[in-house]
C-alpha cells in the first residue's frame, strides 16, 4: 500500500488505530514523547470491556481485571445513599493503567506498528494548507496522514490554523480537575459501601469518591477549577470524617491530572489530519470517561481511512469518521454535556430535593457500561415520568430549571442531527460555528 500514516501520542484511542491500520497494510508509526515503561497513571481506570472488540484488540488475561463494584451516590448533605444495581454482564472492568497500555502496545506491535519513544511531537508540519506530518523539536516527520492522539492540550491541534476549521483551546469549565491517591488503610472500622460517591461534597463544586480495597481506600476528588494542595487536604479531612480508615500514608498515586468534561469538537478533521481521544475531547461529559469511547473511535476512523481507496485523506474523505462518531456517540454525549452543564448551576439544596424526593432514584444511576446518551442512561416509563413530575412539582424554581435543561438537550440534538451528512466546506464551517456558539451559550447560563 505504501501510506505513511503517523500517530501522535500514544493515547489508548490512538494505539488501537494505529494496529488497526498497520493490521490493513499501512506503514504505521507512533510518535511519544515519553519512555515506554512511563506511559500510564499510578492507578487503575474502569472501561466497557466490549470496546476492545469494537476496536479490534483482544481481551487481556483475565488475571490483569476484575469488575467494577455497583457505586454508592450520596447527596449532598449525604442523609440520601442510593446504590446501582447494574447486572453482572453490563459492569465495567477495572485494570491498571499501566497495564492498560502494556496491552495495547504489544497489540499493535504484533500487527507491526513502529514506535518511536522519548520523542516530543511539538507542532504539525504543513505542505499549503495540508498537515503533513509533525515537527519534533527541529527534526520533520513526514506523513500521509497525521492521527492526532495528543491529548486535550494536543500541540498539533492547538497550532492548527483558522484555515483547518478546527478549535485549538477549550473554555473554562469543560476541564475537570483530578487529584488521585491510594491511601493505607488504618484501623478497623469497615465502611457500609465499598464504594461511595460524593456529590458536591460538603457543598461545593467538588465529586469525591472512596473505593475501599482490603488493604487501601483509593481517593478521588475532582473540581471545576484547577486543584489546590489546599483543596485536597480539605476534601481529605472531611472524606476522613466519615470514612475514618483513610490512613495518611500514600501507597500509590498522590498526582494531579487534567479531563475533558465537555461536548466532542465540532470538527475533528482536516486534509491529512484526524483528531482521536482526547484530543477530539471523546470523554463522557458526566464522568471524564474516556478509553471505552476512544476505543470504538478508532474502528470506525480505522474504516474511513482504508474506504479512502485513493489514499487522499482529505478532510472530505475523512468525513465520514466525523459523521459516524457523531451517530454512535458524539450526538449523545453533546446531549450529557448540557446536562453536565445545567448541574454545574444548580444548588446542593436542590440536590438533595431530588434525592430526598426519590425524583432521583438507584435506576437513574444503573447506567449500563456501554451508555451512549441521557436518554439510554435514564430510561423510565411514561407512569414513572409523570410520577417524577408530579414529585418535582412543589419546587416551581427547580422545576423550571429541570424543564430548561430537557429543551436543552432536546436542541443539542436536534443541531446534531443537522451536522452535514457529506463534506462541504462552506456547509461543515455553518455548522460548527452554530454548535459552537450553542454551547458558548449554556456555560454562560
Amino acid at each position: 500500500m505504501g501510506k505513511t500514516i503517523l500517530v501522535a501520542g500514544a493515547g489508548h484511542g490512538g494505539l488501537a488505530a494505529a494496529a488497526d491500520l498497520a493490521r490493513k497494510g499501512f506503514d504505521v508509526t507512533v510518535v511519544e514523547q515519553k519512555k515506554e515503561a512511563d506511559l500510564g497513571y499510578d492507578w487503575t481506570d474502569i472501561f466497557a470491556p466490549k470496546s476492545l472488540i469494537d476496536a479490534g484488540v483482544p481481551y487481556p488475561s483475565r488475571s490483569l481485571y476484575s469488575y467494577k463494584e455497583n457505586m454508592t451516590f450520596f447527596s449532598p448533605d449525604q442523609s440520601v445513599a442510593l446504590t446501582q444495581q447494574i447486572p453482572e454482564n453490563e459492569l465495567e472492568i477495572k485494570m491498571e493503567r499501566k497495564d492498560i497500555y502494556a496491552h495495547l502496545i504489544a497489540h499493535a506491535k504484533r500487527c507491526g506498528v513502529q514506535f518511536r519513544f522519548e520523542t516530543a511531537v511539538t507542532a504539525p508540519l504543513f505542505l499549503g494548507s495540508r498537515v503533513c506530518g509533525v515537527y519534533a523539536g527541529e527534526e520533520k516527520i513526514y506523513a500521509d496522514l497525521v492521527i492526532d492522539a495528543c491529548g486535550a492540550d494536543s500541540p498539533l491541534r492547538t497550532a492548527l490554523p483558522a484555515i483547518c476549521g478546527i478549535e485549538n483551546s477549550y473554555a473554562e469549565g469543560e476541564m475537570a480537575y483530578v487529584y488521585r491517591a491510594f491511601f493505607e488503610r488504618t484501623g478497623d472500622w469497615t465502611p457500609e459501601h465499598n464504594y461511595e460517591v460524593y456529590v458536591l461534597h460538603h457543598g461545593r463544586q467538588e465529586i469525591a469518591w472512596v473505593a475501599t480495597e482490603q488493604e487501601y481506600a483509593d481517593v478521588l476528588i475532582v473540581h471545576t477549577q484547577p486543584l489546590t494542595e489546599q483543596d485536597v487536604q480539605t476534601a481529605l479531612a472531611d472524606l476522613r470524617k466519615t470514612n475514618p480508615h483513610i490512613g495518611e500514608k500514600i501507597l500509590r498515586g498522590g498526582q494531579f491530572a487534567k479531563i475533558p468534561v465537555r461536548q466532542p469538537l465540532a470538527v475533528m478533521v482536516a486534509d491529512g489530519y484526524a483528531a482521536l481521544g482526547d484530543s477530539a475531547y471523546m470523554t463522557v461529559p458526566l464522568f471524564g470517561s474516556g478509553i471505552a469511547n476512544a476505543l470504538k473511535a478508532s474502528h470506525i476512523l480505522s474504516e474511513t481511512v482504508v474506504a479512502d481507496k485513493a489514499c487522499a485523506f482529505t478532510a472530505e474523505t475523512l468525513w465520514p469518521y466525523q459523521t459516524g462518531y457523531f451517530k454512535l456517540l458524539g450526538a449523545g454525549f453533546a446531549s450529557l454535556s448540557c446536562a453536565k452543564t445545567a448541574m454545574l448551576h444548580m444548588e446542593p439544596a436542590e440536590v438533595d430535593f431530588l434525592f430526598a424526593r426519590g425524583i432521583v432514584t438507584a435506576k437513574e444511576i444503573s447506567f449500563s457500561a456501554d451508555f451512549t446518551s441521557l436518554q439510554s442512561m435514564i430510561k423510565l416509563s411514561m407512569r414513572e415520568t409523570v410520577d417524577r413530575a408530579k414529585k418535582l412539582s412543589t419546587d416551581k424554581i427547580l422545576l423550571t430549571k429541570i424543564v430548561r435543561i430537557a429543551s436543552q438537550v432536546a436542541a443539542a440534538s436536534a443541531l446534531c442531527a443537522m451536522l452535514p451528512k457529506t463534506y462541504s466546506s462552506s456547509a461543515v464551517r455553518k455548522w460548527a460555528a452554530s454548535y459552537n456558539a450553542f454551547f458558548a451559550k449554556q456555560r454562560k447560563g
